[in-house]
């Protein structure tokens, strides 16, 4: 297939670049650059526009002859989304807005959606499957809700074949080191438990005071380079079925203190930690209820140490 890849310069959008380049489909990138890395884009050529911009998509659309959407780019920090919300619906909000006009002007009839968990808010379960309320909790869910929505709008009244991924949280890289994780000012657990050790800092653990088995945040992580063969798995699907939604995860949560664990465990060491407040936006518990997920995508999965031993000590 021919695929326009948003956000493709960034972290998940690169991994599944690869993925799809290598499976044989085409792959175009669109990205702005504000956050992902022109050196990312290996596998096929860079459009370096704004998705915003209807009309710059509309031409990419048409030029390349796209018979499919992988829409990735977004802003997605919840402590930023807290500080300032008017970033994420301006981005992915509106992102999602001029995206759509684009796939009906240039009568594009498939969009694969990456979704996130943050949709859910707080977990009324131990594990939460695709009917739990969605009841975001911070600006950047809210506007990745607002995104489903719209997008399930274009299914019902205009015909559009969607599927949105709910994913987890993301860990792991390339294990050739052609793409990885490099996010400025970095927020994610992993990258800086490994920047932290590197660098003899000490980790900051924000809260130990959850209503969780140990006091800190559960989160179920799935591997990126996982996640990229999920999204073709998707895309083949939705040859079949119009509609997806369905989470990605393991159904397996992890505490901040069991990832601790599990890094000393690969790596044979792990940085000093020092507890500090909640980060505002933080749910307790994110874990998801991979039923329906297994129930079309069958392939294994990396185990958290697994994904751990795909990471190269950096700066």
């Amino acid at each position: 297939m021919k695929l326009l890849v948003t956000g493709g310069a960034g972290y998940i959008g690169s991994h599944f670049c690869k993925a799809a380049a290598k499976a044989g489909h085409e792959v175009v990138v669109i990205d702005n650059l504000s956050t992902g890395h022109k050196e990312f884009v290996k596998w096929g050529p860079l459009v370096e526009g704004d998705l915003r911009d209807v009309d710059v998509v509309e031409s990419t659309l048409r030029e390349f002859r796209i018979e499919a959407v992988v829409h990735f780019a977004a802003k997605a920090l919840v402590g930023e989304s807290m500080a300032h919300p008017e970033l994420y619906y301006s981005n992915n909000t509106a992102g999602m807005v001029s995206l759509l006009e684009a796939l009906r002007r240039a009568d594009v009839t498939t969009l694969l959606f990456s979704s996130s968990c943050a949709t859910y808010g707080v977990a009324t379960a131990e594990t939460m499957n695709e009917q739990h309320p969605q009841k975001p909790i911070n600006p950047y869910g809210r506007s990745k809700l607002q995104c489903e929505e719209m997008a399930l709008d274009f299914h019902k009244l205009l015909g559009l074949r969607v599927g949105m991924l709910r994913y987890f949280n993301v860990m792991g890289q390339d294990p050739a080191g052609e793409v990885y994780e490099d996010h400025d000012p970095e927020t994610h657990i992993i990258p800086n438990i490994l920047k932290a050790l590197n660098n003899n800092k000490t980790f900051y653990v924000f809260g130990d005071d959850y209503p969780t088995p140990d006091g800190t945040c559960v989160r179920d992580y799935v591997d990126v380079t996982d996640l990229a063969l999920v999204h073709l798995a998707a895309l083949e699907q939705l040859k079949i079925n119009p509609l997806l939604i369905s989470n990605v995860g393991v159904g397996r949560g992890y505490s901040v203190k069991e990832v601790f664990a599990a890094f000393e465990s690969v790596f044979g060491q792990a940085p000093e930690i020092e507890v500090q407040k909640r980060r505002p936006g933080d749910p307790p518990l994110l874990v998801a209820d991979a039923t329906h997920f297994r129930s079309w995508y069958n392939k294994p999965m990396k185990t958290l140490e697994q994904s751990l031993a795909t990471l190269k000590p950096r700066s």
